[in-house]
């Protein structure tokens, strides 16, 4: 088989075409490999970055904890406390209401006591108490220390509060139980 001078240049040119498509393969190949080799860079920084972050954020997690237990060590009774502040809330929140209710007219859900003036019932109104809310404002002296006094006796919760006008000895009344 003999090749001719027109089939050596059909065949030259078809080379050349080859070559050149090759050659733009392997340049695209090589531009997607710097692509993605930058991709792979830029991940990396943010990986180590978003790993920063968590540590710090663990970090300052795991002080909270410690400042949080150690405030719990120096506080004596402070969970018992923090609930009882929600308590609070809740009533302070529920006798908001009833005082709307009582400028509507509407009845309070709440039996609201005038405070005694004698010692006895004063200590009966207190006994039948669930939770004492008290300022300094709406008894005597002598019946705001009787009051604090045997809230401590008794382990009851007795609650100061900063509006005399607003609030007095309120027994609050637990729904009967259900047979």
């Amino acid at each position: 088989m003999r090749i001719d001078a027109r089939d050596f240049e059909q065949l030259a040119r078809e080379h050349r075409a080859l070559m050149r498509d090759y050659g733009r393969v392997q340049s695209r190949c090589s531009e997607q490999l710097l692509a993605q080799a930058r991709r792979i860079e830029r991940l990396d920084a943010q990986a180590v970055r978003l790993r920063a972050e968590l540590i710090v954020r663990e970090t300052a997690l795991a002080w909270a904890r410690e400042d949080l237990a150690a405030l719990e060590q120096a506080i004596p009774g402070l969970p018992r406390r923090v609930r009882l502040a929600r308590h609070v809330e809740a009533l302070l929140a529920r006798n908001r209401e009833l005082m709307r209710e009582r400028t509507r007219g509407e009845p309070p859900a709440a039996t609201v006591l005038p405070p005694p003036d004698d010692a006895e019932a004063l200590e009966a109104s207190l006994r039948a108490a669930d939770l004492v809310i008290c300022q300094t404002g709406c008894l005597s002296h002598a019946a705001f220390w009787r009051v604090q006094d045997h809230c401590r006796r008794t382990g009851k919760a007795c609650v100061l509060a900063e509006q005399p006008e607003a609030l007095r000895i309120v027994r609050i009344h637990k729904a009967p139980a259900s047979n």
